[in-house]
């Protein structure tokens, strides 16, 4: 807070409020909100929980293990059943990947990190298409698209989906173009008569793309993918936003409900030691296999070129006393 000179940050009272909009039991929970001895420190206080997937399938790997099908299911559920409820709460989260997905030591998964979440509404205003990490980032967002809505997440969770079945990142892009090729190369190059406004899209515009005309996906996952499974994860990473299934279509699909194996019970996972475990207190994550950083949410508000400068419901004082010296009220 001392390199604050306009108080307190639109950031992180976005941060704040949108959390505490979408609790549930697969988000994480904030408990309150408090200050140091002073207000130049303050901080969320939530709840702990053991993993995040990154850093755990990291270790799996390592040790040459990796998700049954029963687990992974159970994963993409509670995952989905998060980021719809987010969704029906008119939030997007814009940075969903594994290192911000928790797992507890009795198999439940939790959405964590709402830095870059914000409300949205109808009709659908012009924001930033600099959000969500580079690997998990959606076409629309990579091609220069300033409208966007839920289909932005609903790309994130296929490419997690992705990720826990291959225990390795779906598209680990160098830099945007590159995470353009490598998605084309995968799913086929996109075309105006797949995805309508396609060449109208400003990345589009000034660049001309390889054709690769067929999807390969099916052969990336033949061993790990049943025909349900690949139909599924083609309705994530559908390149036309406006045909991309929405996460509370995608709970009620047969790939969950009527095939075997089924989900397993989140009680029935078995347990890892903590990172806080690690008594080297080294990380375990390596460095080649991290995703990118996301983009700043807090560093430049103007840059993100998010124009709402109000954040409704939230103020302070006059609430609830929550920390020395600091109250809030919804």
């Amino acid at each position: 807070m001392e390199k604050e000179k306009e108080g307190f940050p639109i950031t992180s009272l976005r941060e704040i409020n949108t959390l505490l909009k979408g609790q549930h039991i697969n988000i994480v929970t904030v408990r309150e909100i408090v200050v140091g001895s002073n207000m130049d420190k303050i901080y969320i206080v939530m709840d702990y929980v053991e993993h995040d997937l990154k850093a755990l399938m990291e270790t799996m790997s390592k040790k040459k293990q990796s998700f049954s099908l029963g687990e992974v299911k159970t994963l993409m559920l509670q995952l989905l059943r998060a980021v719809a409820h987010l969704h029906d709460n008119w939030i997007l989260h814009r940075d969903l990947k594994t290192s911000n997905l928790l797992l507890s030591h009795t198999g439940i998964l939790k959405v964590g990190d709402f830095g870059l979440a914000r409300e949205y509404g109808s009709p659908l205003k012009a924001y930033t298409p600099i959000v969500v990490t580079l690997w998990y980032r959606a076409p629309e967002l990579l091609l220069g698209a300033k409208h966007y809505s839920t289909a932005i997440d609903v790309w994130s969770v296929g490419v997690i989906f992705g990720e826990l079945l291959g225990m390795e990142p779906l598209f680990p892009g160098k830099s945007e173009i590159d995470e353009l090729n490598r998605i084309f190369k995968e799913l086929g190059t996109p075309s105006e008569a797949i995805w309508p406004g396609y060449n109208q899209l400003p990345v589009v515009k000034r660049t001309q793309f390889t054709e690769f005309p067929y999807n390969h996906l099916r052969e990336r996952f033949k061993e790990r993918l049943s025909d349900k499974g690949f139909l599924l994860m083609n309705k994530f990473l559908t390149y036309d936003p406006s045909k991309r299934v929405s996460c509370s279509e995608a709970l009620h699909h047969d790939y969950f409900h009527s095939e075997s194996p089924s989900p397993i019970p989140p009680a029935m996972f078995p347990t890892w030691p903590a990172k806080s475990e690690n008594p080297n207190g080294i990380s375990i994550v390596d460095e080649p296999n991290r995703p990118p950083k996301p983009p700043s949410g807090g560093k430049n508000f103007k840059d993100l070129g998010d124009d709402d400068h109000g954040v409704p419901g939230f103020f302070l004082g006059g609430g609830q006393q929550a920390g020395a010296g600091f109250q809030l009220k919804f």
